[in-house]
């Protein structure tokens, strides 16, 4: 199966619809949940007026259209910056099955949405290289981070994910940094202009984030852990892989994975460290997990060590829609 998605073309992109619809196949029985938490930014906000109230069907087609759109995107982007020895959409197809591999990421909630700027962020990071305007870039990074933040407050992990890339893709400027900060204050300023100007100051700590460590889970049940250990297989194999690639790779591809293993460390810990985050917040690790784990899957010369990983990934997917159907 996983030879329909390591060529770059139009048939596997029908695969990806295709598997889209198989691996969330339960949307079909039960309905999609939207899942949202207090003082969560202003998505949770849009989410409870607007995303909350409509009919399943409408909440399936803004989770698949989501899930399809991003994992197509993040996987032309690494194609783009040839971040791979070759092309193909397994990385798409390594996005698509992890959305089922956790039951709490098969509900429409805000971490899935900002997942799209998530990419964003990547797209604007992996240009400091060789920008010929690194100040107008670095400030709309920083405006795009203190957007996403408002939007989403556990992300205000991206502060860090933004500076390390700085620091390690650009020479020191003491400029680029305060112009970077600036852009992520930027959004702030107004809104606290906002709020002074209609005397509704107390209102501003429900756009701070709350940073409480708590488990994201209180019982852990037998699949869970099975889920997680799958994954995890899939990352240790996605870096075996990945590693001799790396040796091969021209300095500016080697600080773009810098900055996509760096994002992923410190997204990692997200449901730990923000209240009521919830183990569906680890989504947000999604970007730079998957984009380790297709080396796996699109790098091996023989296919069978991708086929049988695929396998593993399709028996958790349906064991995950099974429960869902019942709940």
């Amino acid at each position: 199966m996983v030879t329909f998605f390591r060529d770059k073309s139009i048939i596997a992109l029908i695969f990806l619809v295709i598997l889209c619809l198989a691996v969330h196949v339960h949307f079909f029985v039960s309905t999609p949940l939207v899942v949202i938490s207090d003082d969560d930014g202003l998505l949770s906000v849009l989410f409870r007026r607007y995303i909350q109230p409509l009919p399943g069907t409408f909440i399936f087609v803004i989770y698949f259209v989501f899930v399809l759109v991003q994992s197509i995107r993040l996987n032309m982007v690494l194609n783009e910056l040839k971040m791979f020895q070759q092309t193909g959409f397994t990385t798409a197809m390594s996005y698509i099955l992890l959305t089922a591999f956790l039951p709490q990421w098969c509900a429409l909630t805000p971490a899935l949405i900002a997942n799209s700027l998530v990419v964003l962020i990547f797209i604007q990071l992996s240009k400091l290289y060789n920008h010929p305007a690194p100040k107008t870039l670095l400030f709309n990074t920083g405006l795009i981070v203190g957007l996403t933040i408002l939007s989403y407050h556990p992300t205000a992990l991206l502060i860090l994910v933004v500076l390390f890339a700085l620091a390690v893709v650009r020479p020191f400027r003491i400029t680029e940094w305060f112009v970077l900060m600036i852009g992520i204050i930027t959004p702030y300023y107004f809104l606290i202009a906002g709020l002074y100007l209609i005397n509704n100051m107390n209102e501003l700590y429900h756009f701070i984030p709350d940073i409480q460590f708590m488990l994201p889970v209180q019982k852990a049940d037998v699949w869970l852990w099975i889920n997680l250990s799958a994954i995890v297989i899939l990352l240790l194999f996605g870096f075996i892989y990945w590693v001799p690639a790396s040796n091969r790779m021209v300095i500016q591809l080697r600080k773009n994975w810098s900055v996509m293993l760096v994002m992923l460390l410190i997204l990692l810990p997200i449901p730990f460290v923000f209240q009521n985050a919830g183990i569906e917040s680890g989504i947000l690790c999604m970007v730079p997990l998957v984009s380790f784990i297709s080396n796996a899957f699109l790098n091996p010369k023989r296919l069978w060590l991708p086929n049988l990983l695929f396998w593993i990934a399709v028996i958790i997917v349906i064991h995950n829609n099974l429960e869902l159907i019942k709940i």
